[in-house]
């Protein structure tokens, strides 16, 4: 029987939003997978522009490969939370897969969401 376990983001510190630092790739770690191949984590995503200029997100989802792993999205200014990543799945691998973001601008777009971590 499988067990569902909501959890943070693994880049997060106590649940607060993660700025995004990084300007190019490989971008700020937001959430790293399982090392365990039954594992599953269904991920949610949410992202703020404190900017007064709208910004281009790049999610970088599970590797650095363009543009196989790349979700583009642009956040407009003081729009709150806006939705990036609606429960797409990461599988657990001996090499964990990690997601992660960069912005054209550092430190003014945050990312929060959490992880609700599925075990076989």
């Amino acid at each position: 029987m499988a067990t569902f376990s909501k959890i943070a983001l693994s880049g997060s510190t106590d649940g607060r939003l993660i700025k995004v630092a990084a300007t190019a790739t490989a971008g700020t770690t937001l959430h790293t997978g399982s090392a365990t191949a039954t594992t599953f984590d269904e991920v949610w995503l949410y992202a703020v522009n404190s900017d007064t200029s709208d910004r281009k997100l790049t999610i970088e989802w599970g590797g650095v490969s363009a543009p196989d792993d790349l979700i583009e999205q642009t956040i407009t200014t003081e729009s709150g939370l806006v939705l990036l990543v609606a429960g797409l799945v990461i599988k657990g691998n001996a090499t964990p897969l990690v997601v992660r973001a960069f912005c054209a601008s550092a430190n003014v777009v945050m990312i929060g969401g959490y992880v609700n971590r599925i075990t076989a």
